[in-house]
């Protein structure tokens, strides 16, 4: 596929799946409209996992805060972003007369009331929440919150040791995370779950709460990274569903570059090629996607 072709024959293309997911363009639309209002806003934690777009807001007039200033925080509005938050940073908004802006993403705080409901349930019967995810990740501190952090956070098999087989289970997912891994993390409890002594009819149970648009980034970027002779994919460093796809566009496409500006191309990427592909995370605003495809058309202009 790949020639000896000029500025005429090259194509580059922005992924059309690529970009902001749902959640975080209506948490970013709200941030966007209260700066246009007030010129001021505080924000608990990154709105998004990408620093471009991060200081793009701060620009504006968003002020970063972490939950030790929020306790110090008073008569001010504050957004939750799309990851949700725990029970316990609204109880103190309240008491510290603090305003919130909800953007937690509605798949996320349908659920965060499964899970409360679950945890209730289940507590009459000795049972276990169990959640897949990251323990550090803002969604799963905010799920975890449900259950008055007496939720079992597993991120790999290796983690599995934490549970009581023997006990009731309810197993969900961050929902970020990957259909496969959630998969074998199933597979791992029911084969262990076999081996316990329980046979309650609580036994175990398990809800699928992973968010079908992102999982499906992963085929679409197979897809995608399959038709390009190079990709290059936009995405902030920190974000680890920019890891987890680049890991896939790299897996198909070797010829894949992992930058988090147009600052990072290289004009050397460019010989040999035709078709140029642009993607990103669904943390990576589409302003920045097309700041890098502007930059590689005048690179090789």
């Amino acid at each position: 596929m790949k020639k000896n072709g000029n500025k005429e024959q090259l194509k580059v293309t922005i992924d059309p799946d690529s970009g902001f997911c749902f959640g975080v363009v209506r948490a970013i639309k709200a941030v966007d409209n209260e700066l246009n209002a007030t010129k001021q806003l505080f924000c608990l934690g990154d709105i998004v996992h990408n620093g471009e777009e991060v200081a793009r807001l701060q620009h504006r007039g968003l002020n970063i805060i972490d939950h030790h200033d929020l306790e110090n925080l008073k008569d001010q509005k504050v957004i939750i972003r799309a990851h949700g938050e725990p029970r316990s940073t609204y109880e103190i908004a309240e008491k510290n007369n603090i305003h919130l802006i909800d953007a937690t993403c509605p798949i996320v705080l349908r659920l965060q009331a499964l899970i409360r409901k679950q945890y209730k349930e289940i507590n009459e019967h000795d049972g276990q929440i169990v959640i897949y995810g990251k323990p550090k990740h803002p969604e799963v501190i905010g799920l975890n919150g449900q259950t008055d952090n007496s939720g079992i956070i597993v991120e790999n098999k290796d983690d599995l040791d934490k549970i009581d087989y023997n006990k009731p289970i309810r197993l969900f997912s961050q929902t970020t995370r990957d259909i496969e891994g959630f998969d074998s993390i199933i597979k791992e409890i029911k084969r262990r779950k076999d081996k316990s002594s329980n046979t309650s009819e609580f036994e175990l149970e398990i809800f699928d709460t992973i968010c079908r648009k992102v999982a499906n980034r992963a085929s679409q970027i197979r897809e995608f990274a399959k038709k390009n002779d190079l990709v290059l994919f936009v995405s902030d460093k920190k974000s680890s569903n920019g890891k987890y796809l680049f890991g896939i566009c790299k897996s198909i496409n070797p010829n894949s570059h992992f930058i988090s500006d147009k600052s990072e191309i290289e004009k050397e990427w460019f010989n040999n090629v035709v078709n140029i592909g642009i993607s990103g995370a669904t943390s990576t605003p589409g302003w920045l996607m097309e700041e890098v495809s502007n930059q590689i058309k005048a690179m090789l202009d």
